[in-house]
């Protein structure tokens, strides 16, 4: 066989077992709308199999859900008149509710009854964004501005970006997982991301935003949130080198990244008519094959590459 025809084959394998690991990646849209809703669904936490979030009502307030893959559960704090669940963590949920002077406060469901969550500092309000085991993150608010937290079920510690501008807190921490809390700061220029470690802050700006960057969830390395730029808002996953985008193909008017876990991430998408509905999308992980498809095809190009080099020596 000549050498022109070994590496034209060569390059042929390499690019089919680039296209199948390619392939291998893509992301699986399932929507999630609450039989309820009547103002659309938004899915906000996810573990494993459980999914929370909130549904519109034409009239009243917006209420929550716990799907499981089979069935809506209501999840309704008696202490308040709207209740919105944002993360859940085995058998536990959290969010915020609204009481009757219209202040937020965080909520922690554990199945069977309401614990109310307020950080001391809030003296304008709390929310509940995510848990992970004992560990739950959200924000309150305060005279001073807004900023995030981290409870480990007995004490409250402050999360702020020192990135964030003047000397009014802006910071909203919205996922963790182990030690990494993911959220959002705001300086003069808009919003970033942010992954902090326990002893650091790192800012995460996805490189097609534009207009501000949203990270919302986190598990293992896998960064999940949403960027605006001027096509729309478009979901996100990174995973601690580069980002790629998550957008649901329903969602023409915008698609939103707000929960992970595992290869399972959820959201909403906003359709034709704007109106929001949940998904769910699975991250497939590249199979075996494909991988070792992709290594053949590279070691036959550098077989090419060996044997053309021999040839050169040769003539000389």
């Amino acid at each position: 066989m000549k050498r022109n025809q070994l590496f034209i084959i060569a390059i042929l394998v390499a690019a089919f077992s680039w296209g199948m690991a390619a392939h291998s990646f893509a992301q699986t849209f399932t929507t999630i709308d609450d039989p309820l809703s009547t103002g659309g669904t938004i899915a906000v936490g996810v573990s494993g199999n459980q999914i929370v979030g909130y549904y519109g009502q034409s009239y009243g307030p917006d209420q929550s859900f716990l799907y499981n893959g089979s069935s809506y559960t209501a999840v309704s704090d008696p202490a308040g008149y709207q209740t919105l669940a944002f993360g859940v963590s085995g058998n536990n949920i959290v969010g915020s509710y609204t009481d009757a002077n219209e202040t937020n406060h965080g909520f922690l469901y554990n199945g069977s009854s309401y614990t109310t969550l307020d950080d001391p500092q809030g003296s304008y309000g709390s929310a509940a964004l995510g848990i992970s085991g004992q560990n739950i993150v959200g924000y309150y608010f305060n005279p001073l501005g807004m900023f995030g937290f981290l409870y480990n079920g007995s004490s409250y510690t402050t999360l702020s970006d020192p990135l964030t501008y003047s000397t009014y807190g802006q910071t909203v921490a919205s996922g963790l997982c182990g030690n990494n809390v993911v959220g959002t700061f705001y300086d003069t220029s808009g919003a970033h991301g942010f992954l902090y470690n326990g002893s650091s802050y790192i800012t995460l700006d996805d490189p097609l935003a534009t207009n501000g960057t949203f990270a919302t969830g986190i598990s293992g390395n896998i960064i999940v949130g949403y960027y605006y730029n001027g096509t729309g808002t478009h979901g996100f996953f990174y995973n601690g080198s580069s980002y790629a985008t998550l957008d649901d193909p329903l969602g023409v008017n915008g698609t939103y990244a707000n929960g992970i876990s595992g290869d399972e991430i959820v959201g909403q998408y906003y359709d034709s008519s704007d109106n929001p509905h949940g998904f769910e999308a699975t991250l497939a992980v590249p199979e075996p094959s494909a991988l070792s498809m992709l290594g053949l095809g590279l070691f036959g190009i550098g077989l090419v590459r060996l044997f053309k080099a021999r040839a050169a020596s040769k003539r000389n």
